[in-house]
């Protein structure tokens, strides 16, 4: 399936992109912009924006659209790393940093406390610094999510990535709708202060229907930020893409999503669950 007009974009370039493009070669960094392939990185790296992918690059799910390498067992944690991203950080000047990690299922509690002292590092450095922590699930282990809850992170983000009907079609079995949603409404039980937040990738052949009810229950878990993108296969290993959905329809999924009430919606082919993060919590702060 040919990709329409509108999934076309610029080649990445530019000081700031540069800069941080060096300092995360010389700090032995992973980024999700790079691994995932993102369509945005140039945009993202430029506001001062970047997506720090923690605890190795090997995860031990499988996901079928997600082109990041896979394995048993991911690599031993480096406990310099919390210290490393901190000193990238304060290089490069950046101002809104999100740290996600691949799924380390083979670790006692899923990483939880690495992604904490992730985010104590970055806090310790300057606490007007915005830190987002898109987790994984751990396994619906709410001890492991209270871990990071408890380092204080500004955002703490899910991705529930596709309708209930898709989930076994896009997802590793090991994850799901329902846990997904339980991770989301725990994390605004545990700190009514943090702002929750996931993602919808569209064009699996989920309808319309789906989409909306989707977005109720996101709703209803007291979700406060939406992102909706386009699925992109990253290679041929990965599920083919049924449908591009067309801009104005992304348009019309954000009115119905501010309709029902979450604080804040960014809709469109290349938006990814990063993308213009630091410009929707400023407007939270400006608000």
């Amino acid at each position: 399936m040919a990709k329409p007009e509108w999934l076309k974009i610029r080649p990445p370039a530019g000081t700031k992109f540069l800069t941080l493009k060096n300092a995360l070669h010389e700090h032995g960094l992973n980024t999700v912009c790079t691994g995932a392939r993102c369509p945005n990185v140039g945009e993202c790296w430029s506001r001062g924006t970047a997506t720090f992918m923690i605890m190795g690059s090997v995860c031990t799910r499988n996901c079928r659209f997600c082109a990041v390498d896979k394995g048993k067992c991911g690599e031993p944690l480096d406990p310099s790393e919390p210290l490393r991203i901190a000193q990238a950080v304060k290089e490069t000047g950046l101002r809104y940093v999100i740290l996600t990690s691949v799924d380390r299922d083979d670790l006692p509690d899923g990483g939880a406390g690495h992604f904490a002292d992730c985010i104590g590092a970055i806090k310790n450095l300057n606490r007007d610094l915005i830190v987002e922590a898109l987790i994984p699930d751990f396994q619906g282990n709410m001890e492991c999510l209270r871990k990071v809850i408890e380092a204080h992170p500004d955002v703490v983000g899910h991705n529930i990535e596709t309708t209930e009907e898709f989930q076994t079609v896009a997802r590793d079995r090991r994850a799901g709708y329902n846990l997904s949603l339980a991770v989301l409404r725990n994390a605004k039980k545990m700190s009514a202060s943090v702002h929750t937040k996931s993602s919808l990738m569209l064009g699996f052949g989920e309808t319309e229907d789906m989409v909306l009810r989707t977005m109720e229950e996101l709703k209803n878990a007291e979700v406060d930020i939406l992102t909706l993108g386009q699925y992109l296969r990253p290679t041929a290993r990965q599920l083919e893409v049924k449908e591009y959905v067309s801009p104005e329809k992304f348009t019309y999924y954000k009115e119905k999503a501010l309709e029902m009430g979450f604080l804040s919606v960014i809709s469109g082919p290349l938006v990814r669950s990063s993308y213009m993060a630091d410009f929707i919590v400023e407007g939270f702060s400006k608000g």
